[in-house]
């Protein structure tokens, strides 16, 4: 067998995992463009990609209509796309697979044609309201075995985060300990609701996607992560500075910090890194205490028996960039999975 730490078994909060090779939450823009609903379709691509006893962290899904960025995405704040998340569930955990749902506000980065004219919500302009608790509820309803809160790649919670985007003189504003309030309060909130064990939070520190990026992250950062690590989390979710910016063109960016290795000291939960791992590098990140866990994108999108080919040592299916955003089944559900040659 190949990578046998990758393959071993891991326990995130309740649950334990049969292997260590998780889904990253992918955004893919099918959902019903109307009621933003999940579809036959997005149940599908689910199902070919889970496996026994293995964790899927579905797209990001806007909490609320004004949290919304894209077309086609998938809400979790009416009923119909509770349905369609059930649906979709429901096909995860028919192959014994694990799913958390990434909850998603893109703040400042959104326009004002996805909000009837009206400016997106950003931390320096007008605060949060609306009915993002509800979404908390509503991922519960839909069946999801767990949350994941958004706070990286430049959204809504990373926009308070950090100084340059976050000029608020009130109680969000101003030191570290203010500007983390908005994420930290979320996070309370989905304990609330689900409880701290089926909760995961995401970050970008040394991030560069959509405008972000602290001059000095590691004060920001340091503290984020010490006010978490007590709250018996499920994980805490890095998305490596290399490949920070990566869903609209191929990056690896070189000499910049790792994540996993700055923040691993004081995190003390299971730690997941994501960021163009390969097998190999996957295996080394276990191996050397810097992970628990891998979560895999791109070639999870093309290989959706990822796991097996992986654990097998088969060639794995090359992704095609331009089929990644919108669309139907072309390169969404047709990518096969590995057959073996019959034997002679």
């Amino acid at each position: 067998m190949n990578y046998p730490l990758l393959f071993s078994p891991l326990k995130i909060g309740p649950y334990r995992l049969q292997h260590r090779v998780a889904m990253a939450p992918l955004t893919r823009m099918r959902a019903d463009r109307s009621s933003f609903a999940p579809q036959e379709l997005n149940a599908e691509y689910y199902r070919q990609r889970a496996t026994p006893g293995g964790l899927l962290i579905a797209e990001a899904s806007p909490v609320m209509a004004t949290g919304r960025g894209n077309p086609a995405t998938p809400g979790i704040y009416s009923e119909a796309q509770i349905k369609g998340w059930r649906d979709v569930v429901d096909a995860v955990h028919g192959k014994g697979g694990l799913i958390f749902l990434q909850l998603w506000h893109v703040g400042r980065v959104s326009h004002s044609s996805f909000h009837g004219g009206a400016l997106p919500v950003a931390p320096s302009a007008v605060p949060i309201t609306g009915n993002g608790m509800m979404a908390m509820t509503a991922a519960l309803k839909a069946g999801f075995d767990g949350v994941e809160i958004h706070g990286a790649n430049g959204y809504l919670i990373e926009q308070f985060l950090q100084s340059h985007t976050n000029l608020r003189t009130d109680r969000y504003g101003g030191p570290v300990a203010n500007r983390a309030r908005l994420l930290m309060e979320i996070t309370q909130a989905a304990i609330d609701v689900w409880g701290a064990s089926r909760v995961g939070v995401r970050l970008s520190p040394y991030g560069i996607a959509n405008g972000s990026g602290e001059a000095d992250p590691m004060p920001l950062y340091s503290h984020v992560i010490q006010a978490l690590d007590p709250l018996g989390l499920a994980y805490l979710h890095f998305i490596e500075p290399r490949s920070s910016g990566a869903g609209r063109a191929e990056v690896n960016h070189q000499n910049v910090p790792s994540a996993m290795v700055l923040f691993r000291p004081i995190w003390h939960g299971v730690l997941i890194s994501a960021g163009g791992f390969t097998g190999d590098s996957a295996e080394a990140a276990i191996a050397a205490g810097h992970a628990d866990a891998i979560a895999f994108g791109r070639i999870f999108i093309s290989n959706p028996d990822l796991p097996r080919r992986l654990q097998h040592g088969f060639p794995l299916t090359p992704y095609n960039r331009a089929t990644f955003y919108g669309g139907e089944e072309v390169g969404y559900t047709d990518y096969p999975e590995y057959r073996e040659l019959e034997p002679a």
